[in-house]
């Protein structure tokens, strides 16, 4: 069993990282998903508010579809799932009067709330910070936006897409223009709003210690331009004190010689090799004096010499196999790997053995509703891996609503009179 999996004993949630601290989520898609995901992760109760009847919008992206019990995909995408999970959802219509009340009251009792909505939006419901701070000082209030609360563009809706291509970062992302299939590309996943995600945990978690000195709470402007512009990194630092803008080289690293793919007799392979050391058993392994030759004795001159290096190493790595390449460096210390699909990737023993495949159940007691087609869900297993405090799983991503009823009875101690009256009038 993996240190993610569900315990076969009961479990101390006050052992729980973040046992605790309650978490309001009125965020949807990706960045404050992602984000609330890690604090649940960790132990926080988090509840995701989301709109009746419709729900978080990534509830309805696809293909794919989850697939019903014949195999048939449904219209619910399997998105949603991939940073909802030990979440409970409430549906609440915030555009009421009565929906924003049962906000505030959340908010009240809340330690940290999360939101993505344009700027001003839930100013216009009395949801912004100042609102909920007046009556919860101690409240970690983190707003997601595209482009921040200020500047020029701060009204503006912002997408992983746009900002990719807005911060250069699309730039530098795929082959050149003079290569077959050349060209500026995005990353294969929003990795602006996944890494606004993490940005904006940092900030949370930042934030909770300081309260714990300070007993009050603080407001945090999370940008995902700021962030892409942060994730730019050593391409960034490497502009802005030369002035010199970095070309699109695919898979071949501007500082680093042989950091690349090449073919082999069956595909392609990577190679990762970042220092003189590792380049000098590479030599050794393959049986080649290279490492001596005054153009490749050390990276600075490998990468000057990058063309001749790169023709030397696609003739000799063509002689065999993706495979066989692997398994001779596996104990060179000479980083070597093959370009996986994510299928294979999923069947590769060390993921296996790091338990990165987990399945939950919406409804474990076996009890699922009428009309309920989604029960089992499989995903990824949490990376904050906790000596003393790791990951577990709570609960599957919820169905929409799933918990509406339990956490209002919980939280605001409304009675199912009280419950079915608010749900007649369309706030729940």
């Amino acid at each position: 069993m993996s240190r993610n999996d569900a315990p076969s004993t009961p479990h101390d949630a006050r052992h729980d990282a973040l046992a605790g601290i309650r978490v309001l989520d009125l965020s949807r898609v990706l960045a404050g998903p992602w984000c609330t995901q890690n604090l649940a992760d960790l132990g926080a109760d988090v509840i995701k508010i989301e709109k009746p009847g419709e729900g978080d919008d990534t509830r309805h992206w696809g293909p794919p579809y989850f697939p019903d019990a014949q195999g048939r995909p449904t219209d619910q995408g399997c998105y949603f799932a991939s940073c909802n999970r030990n979440k409970r959802s409430v549906t609440v219509n915030i555009a009421s009067q009565e929906g924003q009340q049962i906000i505030r009251d959340l908010a009240r009792e809340s330690d940290i709330l999360v939101e993505n909505f344009k700027v001003g939006n839930l100013a216009r419901y009395g949801l912004d910070y100042a609102s909920l701070a007046a009556d919860n000082p101690r409240l970690i209030y983190c707003s997601i936006t595209g482009f921040g609360q200020t500047g020029p563009f701060a009204g503006r809706a912002g997408y992983d897409l746009l900002i990719q291509a807005m911060s250069g970062m699309m730039s530098i992302t795929g082959r050149g223009d003079d290569e077959p299939g050349g060209g500026p590309v995005r990353v294969g996943v929003a990795i602006t709003d996944l890494m606004s995600g993490m940005y904006a945990t940092i900030a949370i978690l930042a934030a909770l210690e300081m309260r714990h000195r300070t007993g009050r709470g603080q407001y945090i402007d999370t940008s995902l331009l700021d962030v892409g512009m942060a994730m730019l990194a050593n391409q960034a630092s490497g502009f802005l004190n030369t002035g010199e803008v970095p070309p699109r080289l695919g898979n071949v690293h501007m500082s680093l010689s042989p950091y690349q793919d090449f073919p082999t007799a069956d595909g392609r392979v990577l190679m990762g090799i970042a220092n003189d050391g590792q380049f000098t058993r590479f030599c050794q392994a393959v049986g080649v004096d290279w490492m001596h030759d005054e153009r490749f004795r050390s990276n600075a001159v490998r990468v000057e010499n990058r063309p001749v290096l790169v023709a030397l190493m696609s003739e000799l790595l063509r002689t065999r196999t993706t495979a066989e390449w692997v398994e001779l460096f596996q104990d060179k210390a000479v980083p070597c790997g093959p370009i996986n699909d994510i299928g294979t990737a999923f069947e590769n023993r060390q993921v296996h053995a790091r338990g990165l495949r987990i399945s939950q159940e919406r409804y474990p007691d076996g009890a699922v509703p009428e009309g309920e087609i989604i029960n089992e869900i499989v995903g990824v297993a949490s990376p904050l891996r906790l000596s003393d405090a790791p990951a577990r799983l709570r609960h599957a991503p919820p169905a929409l609503g799933q918990h509406t009823d339990e956490v209002l009875r919980e939280r605001l101690d409304l009675t199912p009179a009280a419950l079915q009256a608010l749900r007649a009038r369309g706030v729940l």
